[in-house]
């Protein structure tokens, strides 16, 4: 194993780390118990790597095998669950906290995909719901709007860390270059886009065109 798997290992835990706290900070919104806490912190780390598993046809998916990450994030969770309430504004937090899993988790799920055999395109995508789909589950479950659908820049802030990825190792730059790149990339863009309310252009409603009877 090279030190750069050694990394992406520490990576990807950091990454379910990260987005655990998210989930808790959620819980901690909608007021509910400790074990709410552990089962929105447990959705949100493992929600889209298992996507992206059971995608891949890898088993058996990734947590199955490995008791300790269920740990962290009912670690983390309990954490939350005694330290939310010090933070002035959860909400923001969550913003913030899941904005570091999406691009972490971008790199992390584009990065597997493309060991796994994946062709650049799908390990694209693949990076992307591995980042997007376990806070899609977070706030369903807990009746949110999801993040994915506020006006601010997310997916593409992911598709643009996994994309930065792949290119880059498409290129024969060093893997540790293109994923320092990629995280980089991820994390700046949706930073930018919670900073400065950055958004694509959305559709406007125009008046329907009116057909003469019989038409």
């Amino acid at each position: 194993m090279t030190a750069l798997d050694t990394f992406l290992g520490w990576l990807d835990v950091a990454a379910i780390a990260v987005f655990a706290a998210s989930g808790a900070l959620v819980a901690s919104r909608k007021q509910m118990d400790a074990v709410g806490f552990v089962l929105m912190a447990v959705l949100t780390g493992f929600g889209g790597g298992t996507v992206r598993d059971l995608l891949l046809g890898r088993t058996p998916v990734f947590w199955l095998g490995a008791p300790e990450l269920l740990a962290v994030c009912a670690g983390v969770a309990v954490l939350v669950f005694f330290t939310a309430h010090l933070l002035e504004s959860r909400f923001r937090a969550l913003l913030w906290a899941d904005a570091v899993g999406l691009a972490l988790y971008a790199v992390v799920g584009a990065e597997i995909a493309l060991l796994a055999g994946a062709n650049p395109w799908a390990a694209v995508l693949l990076g992307v719901a591995t980042a997007t789909f376990g806070g899609i589950l977070r706030d369903v479950v807990c009746n949110e709007v999801p993040l994915i659908l506020r006006r601010e820049i997310y997916v593409t802030a992911a598709a643009a860390g996994a994309a930065t990825l792949v290119v880059l190792q498409g290129q024969g730059v060093p893997r540790d270059t293109a994923v320092v790149a990629g995280l980089l990339v991820g994390f700046l863009i949706r930073a930018a886009a919670l900073l400065r309310g950055w958004s694509l252009p959305s559709y406007r409603a125009r008046p329907g065109r009116d057909y003469p009877d019989g038409a």
